[in-house]
């Protein structure tokens, strides 16, 4: 097994077992390395720190499972985490053979590279590092004895894997290939209607189920807008929970039908689907005089990369301004962002930047984060990518 000897003083984020080592922090690494090989971690003084897996195409260049000397990433190993993952979400009561949760959380769950989220009787998983890539038929056979699906699919279609190297990957892994559409119950009891096969993610948003409750509790008896609103989840919760009217606004056709699919199988009314470009739509509704209780904010991912920063946040504050214009006095605005180099407290001041120029006073009511079964390591605080606010707007 190849050995990787750290620079000076850059052992310290290993000892407290943070799971990342970039290739700066690397001096030299001894021994023959292939992608996706286990290898051992030293410091610069040859103490043993770690053991990880290599990904050669990444500025990770490699992501940490052990800090035990005598732990080898091995089945044994593999199968402990991913017990350890299902139980959590069981104690986190996300039981029944209906429910769609994240079974599985990469680094956050001990097992780096790595995602599962149930759809009922189906399971969908990325592979997103060469370690994990490497080790995809062990996984699909642990998955299938440990969580007893139907069937295991493949989606491996994130821009992480072309950082590793990494073709996109997709297909049925172990089982029954899933039906075009599946029906799965969120917390709360909402039905939600997901295509794990060509929907966004892994078939849905999951992370966003406690929120979409949240969100609703402040949506009785008003009018709402809600934009990027994907397949519904904020929507239909917000009609559940007694709006008055929601207009619900995607620029995707397909995702449009899947909320109105989601409409029917919650036997749901009081959303109105509004297709359209939602940066034109809120331009729109300003010049419009329009007026509403309140708006919800759930954008797509705007910083991929650094580079992408300064651009994200000027998208996010240009919207969190027109909607704050677009809220009647004492109205409520939800804004979340789910890029994950966009910190809680950047994502804060941009909402403070756009209160100021729109000349609004705003108090944050709520803070809310991904849900329960997206766990964030202490170690890992990259961990936690979803940032929303729940603010009254007078």
């Amino acid at each position: 097994m190849a050995t990787i000897t750290l620079n000076p003083g850059k052992e310290r984020p290993v000892q407290q077992r943070h799971p990342w080592i970039f290739s700066g922090a690397i001096a030299r690494v001894q021994g023959y390395v292939g992608r996706g090989d286990a290898v051992e971690v030293c410091a610069a003084s040859g103490e043993w720190l770690a053991r990880g897996t290599w990904s050669s195409g990444s500025q990770i260049r490699a992501r940490l499972f052990s800090w035990d000397a005598d732990e080898p990433i091995d089945e044994a190993l593999l199968r402990r985490r991913l017990a350890r993952a299902i139980a959590a979400r069981e104690w986190l009561g996300y039981t029944g053979d209906d429910i769609a949760c994240r079974l599985v959380f990469a680094e956050s769950d001990g097992l780096p590279g790595l995602i599962v989220d149930r759809y009922g009787a189906y399971l969908v998983v990325q592979l997103l590092t060469q370690g994990m890539a490497a080790r995809a038929d062990m996984v699909a056979g642990l998955l299938a004895e440990l969580a007893r699906p139907r069937g295991i699919y493949e989606r491996s279609d994130a821009e992480v894997r072309e950082k590793e190297g990494l073709p996109p990957g997709e297909g049925l892994l172990w089982g029954e290939a899933p039906p075009e559409q599946i029906r799965a119950r969120q917390p709360g009891g909402l039905a939600m209607l997901a295509d794990l096969r060509a929907g966004q993610k892994t078939g849905a948003y999951l992370d966003q189920a406690h929120n979409r409750l949240r969100v609703a509790s402040y949506c009785a008896g008003r009018e709402v807008l809600d934009c990027f609103c994907y397949s519904g989840g904020f929507a239909i919760a917000a009609a559940r929970a007694g709006a008055a009217h929601v207009l619900a606004a995607d620029s995707s056709a397909p995702a449009l039908e899947m909320l109105r699919a989601n409409l029917a199988a919650n036997e749901q009314a009081g959303v109105e689907p509004v297709e359209a470009d939602v940066f034109k739509l809120l331009r729109q509704y300003r010049h419009e005089g329009r007026q509403f209780d309140v708006v919800i904010l759930d954008p797509p991912k705007f910083a991929h990369a650094q580079a992408q920063l300064e651009r994200a946040t000027r998208g996010y504050k240009d919207i969190n301004l027109i909607a704050m214009q677009l809220l009647r006095p004492g109205g409520v605005l939800a804004t979340f962002s789910c890029s994950g180099l966009v910190s809680a407290d950047l994502f804060q001041k941009v909402v403070f930047g756009a209160a100021l120029d729109a000349r609004r006073d705003v108090q944050i009511v709520e803070r809310l984060t991904q849900a329960p079964d997206h766990p964030v390591l202490l170690s890992f605080p990259e961990g936690e990518y979803l940032k929303g606010l729940v603010c009254r707007v007078a």
